[in-house]
C-alpha cells in the first residue's frame, strides 16, 4: 500500500516565480543597457572612459585566414595564428558576457513561460524539459563567446579538451553518465516533474530534474537525491506515464461457514458506491483461495488518479468492517487448534523392583540397618553402575528420607 503522497498532478504555474524571473532579466538588461548608454555619451568627454582600450599585457593567438599567392599566380586560403594584444576592453567583454550567460541561465524559464510556453499545449513536464535545455544552451553558448572575447579559440583548448576526456574516461565517468543521463531523461522523458514513480522501494513525486540527479519527495515529505543513472539503468515503476488511473486492491478473508454470496455482494457494493472509485474500468470482487483460516476475498477497484489512493483506501477498509458486523459475517483471523494428549509411560527409574529384589530377610544395599526388606528405589538399584547410581539417589532421596 502507498502512502499518501504530496499532489500527483502536473504543478501549476508559480506566478511569483516566473515574474520574480521576468524582473530580474529585465533589471539586469536595462541596467546593461543604461551603462553602454552612458559610456558612449561621455566616452569622447572625459579621456578616462577611453582607457578601456589600453594593453593589459596578456597576449593570445588567434586564427587568421589569409590569402597567399601560389607561384604560378594563383591564391589559396591559408589559416595561421598570429599574436594579439588583450585589452580592458576585452576582459570587461568576457566579463559582461559570462554575468549574461548566467543571469539568463537562472531566469530563462520565467521569460520562456511568459512570451511562449503558456501559448503552447504543454503540460508542466514538458516546460520544465523546455526550460532546463534552453538553460544548457545558454550555459554553452555563453562560454563560447566569453572565450571568443578573450581570443580563446579551438587550437587553444584542444590539450585542455583532452585532458578533460581522459578525466571522464576515468574519475569523472560517474559525474559525466549522470549528466548524458539527465538529457536522455529530458528528452526521452520516462520520467516527468509531478510523475508518480517507485524505484529501489522507494515511491514518491519527481519534483526537480537537474543536471547531475533526480529530487522525488516521499509520502513523508522528504526530498531523496537519486542519481540520473539510476533511472536509465535500473528499474523504475512510473505509476503515472501514459495514463494517471490506478487499480485498488483491498484483501479481506471471512470465516469459514459465511454467506460467501453476500460477502461478495457486499463488497462489490461498497466499492461501486464510493465517489472515486471509476465505473469504467468496472470493480470486481473474487474469491481467491481457501486459506487455512479463512476464504480469502480480493476486491479490485480503479481510481482516476493517485491523489488520495491511501485514504481511498482506509474509507474502503472502515466501511468493509462496518457492514461485514451489521450483516453478522466474521472477519477471520489466524487459529490454531492445539492439542494436548497424557501418555501413561513409567520410567525405567521408577519401576517397581522385581519379587528376587524384595523377597524378606535380604539387607537393603543402600542402609542395611535401617532397611531390612529391600523394596526400596536403593535396593530396586543394587545392580546399577555407579553413574546411575548417584542420579537415582538424587532423584530419590528426598522421598526416602
Amino acid at each position: 500500500m502507498l502512502a499518501e503522497l504530496p499532489a500527483s498532478t502536473a504543478p501549476e504555474r508559480d506566478l511569483a516565480t516566473i515574474n520574480t524571473q521576468t524582473r530580474r532579466l529585465i533589471e539586469y538588461s536595462l541596467g546593461v543597457a543604461c551603462a553602454l548608454a552612458v559610456w558612449c555619451a561621455w566616452v569622447d568627454v572625459l579621456p578616462a572612459l577611453g582607457s578601456i582600450n589600453m594593453k593589459t599585457g596578456m597576449t593570445t593567438v588567434v586564427s587568421v585566414t589569409e590569402e597567399v599567392e601560389l607561384p604560378n599566380g594563383g591564391k589559396r586560403l591559408e589559416v595561421t595564428g598570429q599574436l594579439r594584444d588583450i585589452r580592458l576592453a576585452d576582459l570587461l567583454l568576457a566579463a559582461i558576457v559570462l554575468a549574461t550567460t548566467i543571469i539568463a541561465a537562472k531566469n530563462i524559464p520565467g521569460l520562456l513561460e511568459m512570451a511562449i510556453l503558456q501559448h503552447l499545449p504543454f503540460d508542466a513536464g514538458a516546460r520544465y524539459a523546455v526550460a532546463t535545455v534552453c538553460r544548457y544552451v545558454i550555459t554553452v553558448v555563453g562560454l563560447l563567446l566569453c572565450c571568443g572575447a578573450l581570443g580563446v579559440g579551438w587550437s587553444q583548448v584542444q590539450l585542455l579538451v583532452a585532458a578533460m576526456s581522459l578525466g571522464l574516461g576515468f574519475g569523472l565517468q560517474e559525474i559525466f553518465a549522470n549528466f548524458v543521463s539527465g538529457l536522455i531523461i529530458l528528452f526521452e522523458r520516462p520520467v516527468r516533474v509531478g510523475d508518480v514513480i517507485t524505484i529501489d522501494s522507494i515511491t514518491g513525486v519527481v519534483s526537480r530534474i537537474r543536471m547531475r540527479a533526480t529530487t522525488i519527495i516521499d509520502g513523508d515529505r522528504k526530498e531523496l537525491i537519486i542519481p540520473n543513472k539510476e533511472f536509465i539503468t535500473g528499474r523504475v515503476l512510473n505509476w503515472t506515464l501514459t495514463d494517471p488511473v490506478n487499480r485498488v486492491v483491498v484483501k479481506v478473508g471471512v470465516a469459514y461457514g459465511s454467506d460467501t454470496q453476500r460477502a461478495a455482494e457486499i463488497l462489490l457494493r461498497l466499492a461501486k458506491s464510493h465517489p472515486n472509485v471509476l465505473d469504467d474500468p468496472p470493480p470486481g470482487v473474487s474469491l481467491e483461495s481457501f486459506g487455512d483460516s479463512a476464504l480469502n476475498f480480493a476486491l479490485r477497484c480503479f481510481l482516476p488518479n493517485m491523489d488520495g489512493r491511501g485514504t481511498v483506501i482506509h474509507e474502503l477498509h472502515m466501511a468493509i468492517d462496518r457492514e461485514f458486523r451489521a450483516a453478522g459475517i466474521e472477519i477471520a483471523f489466524p487459529q490454531q487448534d492445539i492439542h494436548v494428549r497424557s501418555l501413561d509411560i513409567q520410567l525405567p527409574m521408577f519401576k517397581r523392583p522385581s519379587p528376587a529384589a524384595t523377597r524378606p530377610g535380604r539387607a537393603c544395599p543402600k542402609w542395611p540397618s535401617v532397611c531390612q526388606v529391600g523394596n526400596c528405589a536403593a535396593g530396586a538399584t543394587a545392580g546399577l553402575s555407579s553413574s546411575a547410581q548417584t542420579r537415582v539417589d538424587k532423584a530419590t532421596r528426598a522421598p526416602t528420607e
